[in-house]
This record gives C-alpha cells, sequence and structure tokens, in this order.
C-alpha cells in the first residue's frame, strides 16, 4: 500500500502575503511537497515548477495526480520504471486489494 500526504513548508516558509503567489496550483505552491511511504521506503518528494497539475520530483522518483482514480508513480534508473496506482477508501483493508 502507498500513502501520500502534502507537506506545506512552502507555504509556511512564505507566511502571509498580499499578492497571489505565482505558480501557485492546486493549494500548493513553490516549496510545498510530498511525503510517501511505500513498502519499506519513506519519500519526501518537494514540488516541481512544472506547468499543470502538481507533480513531485527529487530526481529519481517522481509523484503527480492527475486522475484522482489513477496517481502517477515512477522511478528513473536506467529507463523510467511506472508503478500501477488507484485510490482506495480511507480504512479500506489493503490486503483485500491487488493494489498493496
Amino acid at each position: 500500500m502507498l500513502t501520500a500526504e502534502r507537506t506545506n513548508l512552502g507555504r509556511e516558509a512564505i507566511g502571509a502575503v498580499v499578492e497571489p503567489i505565482p505558480n501557485s496550483a492546486d493549494g500548493t505552491v513553490p516549496g510545498d511537497g510530498i511525503l510517501i511511504h511505500w513498502r519499506d521506503l519513506s519519500l519526501q518528494l518537494p514540488r516541481t515548477n512544472n506547468a499543470g497539475p502538481p507533480s513531485y520530483t527529487d530526481g529519481r522518483w517522481w509523484w503527480r495526480v492527475e486522475d484522482a482514480d489513477h496517481p502517477e508513480f515512477r522511478q528513473r534508473k536506467a529507463s523510467i520504471e511506472t508503478y500501477a496506482c488507484e485510490a482506495q477508501v480511507e480504512g479500506a483493508n489493503p490486503l483485500n486489494n491487488k493494489n498493496s
């Protein structure tokens, strides 16, 4: 099972502002991140400045939720590996699902 939790480090660092923050998307700003727990890994990925829905990467791992039912999770090695993700109901037992 994979879990993802947003961190609002960018907004906390910037503080209150009068003007809108450039490159804000889906409630995130530059400097925000995502904390991913998957298998035996814990990844803290910073938000990119890519256009479109917020995406997060550290150069090796990449995460984006363009379709809430099928988030994108990838790893760059010699080539790019894509891992299938599907949204689960909170509190559901992942052992009863093939997506764990």
